[in-house]
């Protein structure tokens, strides 16, 4: 799966991952319904660093259509509840 980190790049993460990532995606989503600011921003920044951690960074000169775009860290609180809505960014 090609994932787009909004002003970072590209990285293919492998199937094995996405167990986790709808962990914490839906873990997100469970958090804007609280409307807990603190806490979204440290679960959304744990997302962005797992991707980041378990995926291969596609060089900048290659680029790829992404299966899913997550957004910048300067997201905020009523932004990242019209972006989470339903199943999050990642569909179970």
């Amino acid at each position: 799966m090609i994932v787009r980190l909004m002003g970072e790049g590209q990285y293919e993460l492998d199937k094995k991952h996405m167990d986790e990532v709808n962990k914490i995606d839906n873990d997100i989503v469970k958090i804007l319904q609280k409307g807990d600011e603190l806490v979204f921003k440290s679960e959304f920044k744990k997302l962005a660093d797992y991707v980041k951690k378990n995926g291969k960074k596609i060089s900048d000169e290659v680029i790829k259509p992404s299966e899913i775009i997550i957004p910048p860290y300067d997201l905020t609180l009523d932004e990242a509840k019209r972006i989470f809505a339903g199943d999050g960014l990642f569909p179970d």
